[in-house]
């Protein structure tokens, strides 16, 4: 498995913040309105935790083949496969410095593990290890791509983003995995987006997103979704975050570059550029940024159609344009929104 580009992180969100339906049943929590529940999650202190994570999507996307994830470095198709494929995970939490993400697949698992300074990737199908080391000057830590999967930093994606274009409501209070949790609604006020609402179940007593859901527009379940079934509010044990390489097991050593986040390559990774706000927000990258090879690759055709100007993915909450010179456009927006963006003059770059 290899660490994700940042400027991907926008296009990777076209899967990987995206989640399901809320867990029925009665609860017995103190009246709060949308606000308190948005100061609730601001202000959780709950720094350690443990449970377990399911995740499933229905993004109207084709299946991805069983060999996607078993590439001799992983790559986009593992990432694909991470985000697009149905889960079930461990998560271990002890701080910003202890995380342990563990994804069971048939037969194998992928484990992503910071413990301190050190950063590992364990993939057991072919036994092959990542290591990096994480600098004590480094102001931002980072963390395993599969923590980006986890309903906690779903939920923080959509809830950093909460602006005017944001109707903010409660559903009826739920119980997940046996806690009982506040609904947090977030609904866009355009209908230019496809995103219909999005769901956070808020446990109500450490204010930690539970479950996250995303709707399309006009659909009844989810697109795509990831919650605890299990979960433990109590330190886990610091032994789970141990780590050594399995006899046998090839490993490969990563340097992190000046920004902090090991990467694969050495050069520089060009910057995004944002059109559009809220929910219609539409992230490009440059002229040459999808690699001339992609258009040759089976995994591209398959989740891919031809259209004007290019090639375009196009799900139920997100569409992603591959342009002939190379440009990728993504939102959750349809694919004539990137289209009509491909054809304006290019905007200048943003870093974030």
């Amino acid at each position: 498995m290899r660490w994700a580009p940042a400027v991907v992180v926008p296009a990777a969100i076209a899967a990987a913040v995206i989640v399901a339906p809320l867990a029925a049943g009665a609860s017995d929590l103190p009246v709060k309105s949308p606000a308190d529940v948005l100061r609730l999650v601001a202000a959780s202190d709950t720094r350690s935790f443990s449970g377990t994570v399911e995740q499933s999507s229905d993004l109207g996307l084709p299946d991805l083949p069983v060999t996607a994830s078993k590439g001799a470095d992983g790559g986009a198709a593992d990432l694909l496969e991470l985000a697009l494929a149905d889960h079930t995970a461990k998560v271990w939490v002890d701080g910003p410095s202890k995380v342990r993400v563990q994804v069971l697949d048939r037969l194998a698992e992928r484990d992503a593990i910071r413990n301190g300074s050190d950063v590992w990737l364990y993939q057991s199908s072919g036994e092959k290890v990542v290591h990096a080391t994480v600098p004590e000057h480094a102001e931002k830590t980072p963390t395993p791509d599969a923590t980006a999967l986890t309903p906690s930093q779903l939920a923080q994606r959509f809830l950093d983003a909460v602006d005017p274009s944001t109707a903010v409501t409660l559903g009826a209070d739920t119980k997940v995995a046996g806690r009982d949790a506040y609904d947090l609604v977030l609904t866009p006020k355009t209908d230019s987006t496809l995103i219909g609402h999005v769901s956070i179940a808020v446990d109500g007593a450490t204010g930690i997103p539970l479950k996250v859901a995303v709707t399309a527009r006009g659909a009844d379940a989810p697109a795509f979704q990831a919650g605890f079934t299990a979960f433990s509010d109590q330190r886990p044990d610091g032994s789970v975050f141990a780590f050594t390489p399995p006899k046998g097991a090839s490993v490969s050593e990563q340097s992190p570059p000046k920004g902090g986040a090991p990467d694969s390559g050495s050069h520089e990774h060009p910057k995004p550029a944002v059109t559009g706000s809220g929910w219609a927000t539409i992230v490009s990258l440059p002229a040459g940024s999808a690699p001339a090879s992609v258009s040759s690759d089976p995994l591209f055709a398959q989740l891919t159609q031809p259209v004007d100007g290019g090639r375009a993915l196009r799900s139920a909450v997100v569409s992603v344009l591959v342009t002939a010179d190379g440009r990728v456009l993504a939102g959750s927006v349809p694919v004539s929104a990137l289209q009509a963006a491909a054809a304006q003059p290019a905007p200048a770059t943003s870093g974030r």
